[in-house]
């Protein structure tokens, strides 16, 4: 989610009008997708044809196993819609011939071969752990892209926490052993594609959320080619890369506002006259009792001004945007896709896009932005949900709920009944709402959220949440910097939570890439969070294991994670004083067991006689 971008005005000012036509002659500017592939599942294609006066030409395509199925004129004179059936056909190049009048142009197109069939195309899964970062602010490897000529007016200046700062893929290319040193296993980058819009008022669209071209990485970023060697090598390193997408808006300067392919492109299309600001509010979605006009606020009003509202219940635009996911998966390589703001958009067309994505890609992953505090509300959002009207067939689901829950009992004792740990606790009690628990996506911040440390750098309470986060029945989601104690909040602007990394960029004072260039807190904090991500990996305790809580007592709270013969025990103090946890109730679990390793220190740990806990003490017992 986002807040205010750029001014009202400049987006009410887009001009209306398409570039004139060239005179005798047939004109086709783009085609979107710019390639496809042969051998789909599904073998229908849809190509947006874009260019002056396209609308009345007649089409011609003479390729073996390619046959023009329908062609849609829209309402502009200068798009035209084809749908294709491609079944049967082999890669291979072919002309599309485009006819007005007496003069005809010939257009090369592509079905290209596939990298791999569709079903091994494997998704991230509880076995990751992702870390999600923004290109903008992580690291600047390429400092000649960060001013190109062209683009709407921006400027690059790190001293503004709200214009772009110069970030890249190169710099996160740079980095990728960084990665695999910390132990993280899937890295997920807010959103690469083209934001093409002019700052205005102090901000700019450095966060990628107000996409113009759902074709093209931004320049400032990199190119398609950089994106995909940096998943290419990524990929070699053993780490998965999460696509994040917007399929609820656009850019307010994509060229669909500069000429509007048809009146019901957008929800709210004469938002011009009369604008309809979405209220946020997520529950009429799912109330049985909503009003129409609550209803209609949510799903159709638009986020800011600057991001348009898509509609999906447009066949043509959601054909556009579930084609561009395949695209950019047999394109680039991605193994999963995080998608914004979820339920702003039309249910039922989200439920479409993913039984066709699901079909194509049956071990893919897509996590949904379901950003409502209440297991209740989430868990209907997941697939094969009993409490759904329409099955949404999204895999995996946000737990917001946890991350308020964590949040919350950083800043309280826990107590024998509802706070501290015990908030929690009764989170996960209602688990039983999910289909699948396992294929949940937790976290602790991100970068819609203040920082865990806030403005502090309280490192006990944050290892005792990245301890739950990391051991419980999730897939859990860092927050870069995190792990080097990054903080800040949103109480001025959230580019106060998306600082710089420490030594991405060009001139930085220090370099927190390397233990070196870290504080001794950052080390000890890196070292902590490194030990843990590193046993992580492979270990089934935690990714398949029985999860057992126990209702926080005299302060401590206890779960554990068992699968065959080895038990894993996370035990967080959360009380401010040192407390002493009784061994005998925990027994169930213990058993036999009189010894236990603590993962992050390797310590031995005594499990025959009770366990002194200083204040905001945590471990992580293995036996």
């Amino acid at each position: 989610m986002k807040h205010l971008l750029l001014a009202f005005a400049a987006v009410m000012g887009l001009a209306a009008h398409a570039a004139p036509a060239k005179k005798n002659a047939v004109n086709v500017d783009r085609i979107d997708p710019t390639c496809w592939f042969a051998g789909m599942k599904n073998p229908s294609l849809q190509l947006m044809v874009y260019g002056a006066g396209i609308k009345n030409a007649a089409v011609d395509i003479n390729y073996p196993g390619v046959k023009v199925d329908s062609i849609v004129q829209l309402e502009s004179p200068n798009y035209l819609l084809l749908y294709l059936n491609t079944a049967g056909a082999q890669p291979g190049s072919f002309d599309i011939k485009f006819t007005v009048g007496k003069k005809t142009k010939t257009v090369p197109y592509e079905l290209k071969q596939r990298d791999m069939s569709s079903d091994k195309r494997m998704g991230f899964t509880n076995a990751d752990v992702l870390y999600m970062l923004m290109p903008d602010r992580f690291a600047d490897g390429d400092p000649s892209n960060n001013d190109i000529a062209g683009m709407q007016p921006y400027k690059t200046d790190r001293s503004k926490p709200s214009l772009r700062h110069g970030g890249d893929l190169a710099g996160i290319e740079q980095h990728l052993d960084y990665f695999t040193d910390l132990g993280v296993t899937a890295l997920w980058f807010t959103p690469v594609l083209e934001n093409d819009s002019p700052d205005g008022h102090g901000h700019s669209c450095y966060h990628g959320y107000a996409t113009t071209d759902y074709y093209r990485v931004d320049p400032r970023f990199g190119t398609n080619d950089d994106y995909r060697r940096l998943i290419d090598k990524a990929h070699a390193r053993g780490l998965k890369v999460v696509m994040d997408m917007i399929f609820n808006h656009c850019g307010s300067y994509h060229p669909w506002l500069k000429d509007m392919p048809s009146h019901d492109w957008l929800n709210q299309p004469d938002y011009k006259e009369n604008y309809l600001q979405t209220s946020y509010k997520l529950t009429p979605v799912l109330d049985p009792y909503a009003s129409e006009v609550d209803l209609r606020e949510t799903v159709e009003g638009w986020f800011v001004p600057s991001m348009p509202d898509l509609n999906h219940h447009n066949p043509h635009v959601m054909n556009y945007l579930i084609q561009n996911s395949i695209w950019w998966i047999e394109t680039a390589g991605i193994d999963g896709i995080r998608m914004d703001t979820y339920p702003y958009a039309y249910a039922d067309a989200m439920a479409h896009w993913l039984e066709i994505l699901n079909d194509e890609y049956p071990n893919f992953n897509v996590v949904g932005e379901t950003w409502v505090e209440n297991p209740y509300y989430t868990s209907t959002w997941q697939k094969d949900s009993k409490t759904a009207k329409t099955n949404s067939n999204l895999k995996t689901v946000m737990d917001f709920s946890l991350y308020e829950k964590l949040d919350s009992a950083k800043h309280e004792p826990t107590d024998g009944w509802w706070h501290g740990f015990n908030r929690v606790y009764n989170s996960l009690c209602q688990d039983y709402l999910y289909p699948n628990p396992s294929s949940v996506m937790a976290f602790i911040e991100n970068h819609d959220t203040n920082r865990f440390l806030g403005n502090g750098k309280d490192m006990m309470t944050l290892k005792q949440a990245l301890a739950i986060l990391l051991t419980i029945n999730r897939i859990p989601q860092l927050y870069y910097g995190t792990e080097v104690l990054m903080n800040g909040t949103k109480e001025v602007t959230d580019g106060y939570v998306r600082k710089d990394f420490i030594g991405g960029f060009p001139g930085d004072p220090r370099n927190a890439f390397t233990s070196k260039g870290r504080t001794y807190a950052e080390n000890e904090m890196y070292n902590w969070l490194k030990a843990v991500l590193h046993w992580r990996q492979g270990n089934k305790v935690i990714t398949e294991g029985r999860m057992t809580q126990f209702i926080p007592h005299n302060g401590i709270y206890v779960i554990a994670r068992r699968h065959e013969d080895k038990t894993v025990l996370t035990v967080v103090n959360g009380s401010d004083m040192p407390e002493t946890m009784p061994v005998k109730r925990y027994k169930e679990v213990i058993g036999t067991a009189t010894t236990a390793r603590d993962v992050p220190t390797g310590k031995t740990v005594d499990l025959t006689q009770d366990l002194y806990l200083p204040a905001r003490a945590t471990l992580i017992l293995e036996y």
